[in-house]
């Protein structure tokens, strides 16, 4: 690990310190799991995001088949059939 200083309010560190007796837990544990929190979220993609690449990525490849939009549903069979082969 590494040794870092951060400082908080005086009711940021008087809370930290009611929810680490609580749990059980150290101030410092607290601490990691809410910068493990922020770095998590920071590496999410909102759903906005993802609607917004799908928009972007429809109609830009072919498939090599005429009739894909038409029968879709037997070729996912299929594919599942396939899969479950091998």
């Amino acid at each position: 690990m590494v040794r870092t200083q951060v400082q908080l309010t005086k009711e940021q560190a008087d809370s930290l310190k009611q929810l680490a007796a609580k749990r059980k837990v150290s101030i410092a544990h607290l601490i990691r799991q809410g910068v493990e929190q922020v770095l998590r979220e920071s590496f999410t993609v909102s759903r906005a995001e993802l609607r917004e690449r799908a928009l972007k990525a429809a109609g830009r490849f072919r498939s090599g088949g005429l009739n894909l939009s038409e029968n879709h549903d037997e070729y996912f069979v299929e594919a599942i059939e396939r899969g479950h082969r091998k």
